[in-house]
């Protein structure tokens, strides 16, 4: 550490006894160093570097990954205005500095850069419907339409598009509107597709219950005979001391009958 710091107070005072400037490049930066007005092929690497101010001058650049944003109104194929949050990574390579500095100049992003995003934004996404931009399928779509765009017209230039993003999509309140609408009728429907299946099963248990009703009426239906109504007839004699009454029938049948004591059993004589 104190070594760097005998370093830099040297340089400083270099620097004052001598006239020279001294200019820091650091990690993820390069160097164009201009002499005489003339650029100089190679870009200048990172360190400190001294030069003669009148006489030769250094630009630091940055060569990290870095990000450019833009919003704009976009008309679909319908003509409905959608507004578009984009953010576009782009890199300039150490090796394309000089290239850039030379043929574009320091201030590339307005110069070529913004124009050109301008222009993919207007040539691809005007030419979709505004669901495309409503689908994650759509918007990737998209992003990767400008993306191919881009690098046709910037990569030669020394300017190198990694990505577009699409960060935010507003659509027109019209199609919002459609889409609240389409959604409620499809909830709508699908509460009314539960409520008939609901229905159904409902009616279905409900002729199930009736099937095991009827199903053991039969049974026990069956299972009535003489002999068991004349044994149940027994059993109420013995056990009953309320009135009995008889009463005729046509099948010579012991039956019930109300009588001023109570329930009795009747059989035809």
């Amino acid at each position: 550490m104190n070594t760097i710091i005998r370093l830099v107070l040297l340089a400083f005072v270099v620097s004052a006894m001598t006239g020279c400037a001294v200019v820091g490049v650091e990690d993820g930066q390069t160097g164009v160093k201009i002499d005489f007005g003339k650029i100089q092929e190679d870009a200048v690497s990172t360190g400190w570097h001294f030069f003669i101010p009148g006489i030769t001058s250094m630009e630091v650049w940055n060569v990290k990954l870095q990000e450019i944003k833009e919003t704009a109104q976009v008309p679909s194929s319908e003509g409905l205005i959608s507004q578009l949050d984009l953010s576009i990574l782009y890199q300039i390579p150490k090796e394309k500095v000089t290239t850039v500095r030379r043929t574009i100049g320091g201030s590339y992003r307005t110069t070529i850069l913004e124009p050109y995003i301008r222009e993919a934004i207007r040539n691809v996404a005007s030419g979709y419907e505004v669901k495309a931009l409503y689908s994650d399928e759509g918007r990737n779509k998209i992003g990767k339409q400008m993306l191919e765009f881009l690098k046709s017209k910037l990569d030669p230039k020394g300017i190198i598009v990694t990505d577009v993003l699409l960060r935010d999509v507003k659509l027109p309140p019209a199609f919002m509107e459609s889409i609240q609408q389409k959604l409620k009728t499809e909830q709508e429907a699908l509460q009314k597709q539960f409520e008939l299946q609901k229905a159904q099963k409902d009616a279905e248990i409900a002729v199930a219950k009736a099937k095991g009703v009827a199903e053991s009426n039969k049974i026990i239906a069956g299972s009535i005979s003489d002999n068991y109504l004349r044994y149940l007839w027994i059993e109420g004699l013995q056990s009953n001391d309320k009135q009995i009454i008889y009463v005729p029938t046509e099948a010579n049948l012991p039956i019930m009958e109300a009588g001023r004591g109570g329930m009795g059993l009747a059989k035809q004589e």
